[in-house]
């Protein structure tokens, strides 16, 4: 991994991209897990919506906290309590078959249901990285931040479909093997947690923290909102679109099993991860907000179409181009944010613009599991993606003039 890093890399980078592989592992099968474990528990699809809405706004009340208060507990305690409330809550939903209770432990856990990564250790992580990096080689940074998140969701996918393999060979039922499932995920945060502590005892975002002024955001502000409500419409049409859904869908609709899903969402992983590393050379030849648009707009005519699609194939097809394309904006929407703003605003920065996506992203997935349980068609493609071609337009057309240092030297 070492040698696969630009050359200006400082070494705090490597155990955050080693707990983000990790992590993205964890959530990977997890994002499937959970409604197979749900639906066995007898819930329905309105209710398995409403828990994935408990997660997204928990992820955005905890990222919000952590994006201030990291200049004052500094960045690595963060991560490491945070690691810790990763283990102690998927203890819990292995502990707990209620409704009430299943809910709060969403709602605590920092865990991410979706594509991408909506939890708080998004901007800390992201924060780090910037500090770590030469600004010619940021985005080449994240990228591979991108990439070794997606290999790794990718992979722990094809490790959902481990419970129904298992079960029947050491004699578990099959919300046994599920659980276990919850305790695997559990002893990854722990190992996540001994590689934070990696970091240095105070790592923070810049070395002018101490002499920063007391506003987590100074000049950047009026950026950083209208970045933040842009991506709150993109994180809005996401929530319709969030795995734990489209298995559910898959689930009903084709009546597929857990471990072809698996196959599945591995596939569409493992394109999504190879995607990222064209992401940097894009960004140089045709600059960060045009490689976030047009990469973004093909994925979601392929979500729209899903929407009409009745054939099993098809659908796949168009899953798996949609996995090619629409994550390469990813590692450019993050380069471009940590761009725009000044070394002391990143940890705000990266919050601000998390945090919203976090909070609209929690308002579809009920809304989707209402509109799954109602009616046989797929009105969550067809919304989310609408929606998310909507966005990457009015993006285009407010902030293409407005370039990162490294376009502007250029």
């Amino acid at each position: 991994m070492i040698r696969l890093l630009p050359a200006s890399t400082a070494p705090e980078a490597r155990p955050v991209l080693a707990a983000r592989t990790l992590r993205a592992f964890a959530d990977g099968f997890l994002a499937l897990i959970l409604p197979a474990y749900l639906v066995r528990l007898g819930f329905d699809a309105v209710t398995v919506g409403l828990i994935t809405t408990a997660t997204l706004l928990g992820s955005a009340a905890t990222t919000l906290g952590a994006g201030f208060l990291a200049r004052r507990l500094g960045v690595r305690g963060l991560l490491v309590g945070g690691a810790g409330l990763m283990a102690a809550t998927a203890l819990g939903f292995a502990a707990a078959t209620e409704f009430w209770p299943l809910l709060l432990i969403a709602a605590l856990a920092p865990i991410n249901p979706s594509q991408g990564d909506s939890t708080l250790f998004a901007p800390l992580e992201q924060s780090v990285l910037a500090t770590a990096i030469a600004d010619r080689d940021r985005t080449a940074l994240f990228a591979r931040y991108s990439l070794v998140g997606s290999l790794g969701a990718a992979t722990g996918a094809l490790l959902a479909g481990l419970p129904d393999l298992a079960a029947p060979l050491l004699g578990l039922s099959d919300l046994a093997a599920l659980q276990a499932m919850f305790v695997v995920h559990a002893a990854i945060g722990i190992g996540v947690a001994l590689l934070y502590r990696r970091l240095p005892a105070r790592a923070h975002t810049g070395g002018a923290a101490r002499a920063a002024p007391a506003a987590p955001l100074g000049p950047s502000r009026r950026t950083v909102w209208r970045l933040a409500a842009l991506f709150s419409v993109d994180a809005f049409a996401g929530g319709f679109l969030v795995n734990s859904l489209v298995a559910l869908w898959l689930f009903h609709r084709f009546d597929l099993s857990l471990a072809a899903t698996a196959t599945l969402f591995f596939w569409t992983g493992l394109l999504a991860a190879v995607s990222q590393l064209a992401a940097a050379p894009l960004a140089r030849r045709i600059g960060l907000i045009n490689t976030m648009a047009f990469t973004h707009v093909p994925a979601n005519i392929c979500v729209v179409a899903i929407a009409f699609v009745d054939w099993l194939p098809a659908v796949i097809v168009l899953l798996l181009i949609r996995g090619l394309l629409a994550q390469m904006d990813v590692p450019a929407r993050n380069s471009y944010v940590m761009a725009v703003v000044t070394p002391v605003e990143r940890p705000a920065a990266a919050s601000l613009t998390a945090v919203p996506r976090s909070l609209a992203a929690a308002l579809s997935p009920a809304l989707a599991g209402q509109l799954l349980a109602a009616s046989a068609f797929a009105w969550p493609f067809l919304l989310g993606g609408g929606l998310k071609i909507a966005y990457d337009l009015v993006l285009l057309a407010l902030f293409r003039n407005q370039r990162p240092p490294e376009e502007r030297r250029g």
